[in-house]
């Protein structure tokens, strides 16, 4: 059921960045159904970010997106400014965005790591930041508090060397997960949302990724709306934060 403010009451609005394609747009459509106004960040995919917009608007109007280069610290510092300029106020921030490139130990490069920990990490600390200044701009508690929800990777918790940059970004992320429900408490909350196996890939053949899909002890991993229902838990419950959702099948 939508969420159905009472009179008087701002519809709640939430950034999901990377919104335009696969998870990150099963994100922001799971919340406009939810009743939340959804801001559609987007990088290079404008086609798939403008119908996401519609489809969003067709579920709760008030939609919008915006384009934002996550590697580029000052860009992602104008991201929340800009969408409360548009949008009037932001309640959430959902930092699903990812870069994603393949390396291994042995073709590991510092270049390589600070390309994933730009995006994959410092954006998304620096988006928490400034929702937390937003929050507190807007009277703190009296004025209503906040959430972050950090998509993560069940990887972090099965280990493999594949994919080393990426994972060690994510490994970071997961740290500061903790670190900014501390320092972000009471008026922001911060929750992680580790999906597993989740959308297949160029990098992965569809009888691979079934195949890959039942090894979990559920017989299934995760699906897009299985991680868009748990981010939507993430929002309502006021009663978690610092921790990490795990969806991937057991």
């Amino acid at each position: 059921m939508p969420l159905i403010p009472p009179t008087g009451v701002a519809v709640p609005t939430v950034l999901v960045t990377g919104a335009a394609r696969r998870l990150g747009r099963e994100i922001a459509l799971a919340l406009a159904g939810a009743g939340w106004r959804v801001a559609v960040h987007y990088r290079s995919s404008l086609d798939d970010a403008t119908k996401t917009v519609a489809d969003c608007d067709q579920l709760t109007r008030g939609a919008a997106s915006f384009y934002a280069n996550l590697d580029d610290e000052m860009a992602v510092r104008g991201l929340l400014p800009t969408v409360v300029q548009a949008m009037g106020h932001v309640d959430a921030v959902v930092n699903s965005a990812s870069t994603f490139e393949h390396d291994t130990h042995a073709s590991f490069s510092f270049a390589a790591m600070e390309q994933h920990m730009r995006s994959n990490a410092g954006a998304a600390i620096v988006l928490a930041q400034a929702l937390h200044t937003h929050i507190a701009a807007r009277g703190g508690a009296a004025g209503g508090r906040g959430v972050v929800v950090n998509l993560l990777d069940q990887k972090l918790w099965n280990q493999n060397p594949d994919f080393f940059s990426y994972t060690l970004s994510k490994a970071a992320l997961e740290a500061a997960n903790t670190m900014l429900a501390l320092a972000l408490s009471p008026l922001v909350r911060v929750v992680g949302v580790a999906p597993g196996l989740t959308l297949t890939s160029h990098m992965l053949s569809d009888a691979k990724f079934e195949a890959m899909h039942k090894l979990s002890p559920l017989g299934r991993s995760s699906t897009p709306q299985d991680v868009a229902s748990t981010v939507l838990f993430a929002l309502q419950n006021q009663s978690i934060t610092g921790t990490t959702l795990l969806v991937d099948g057991g």
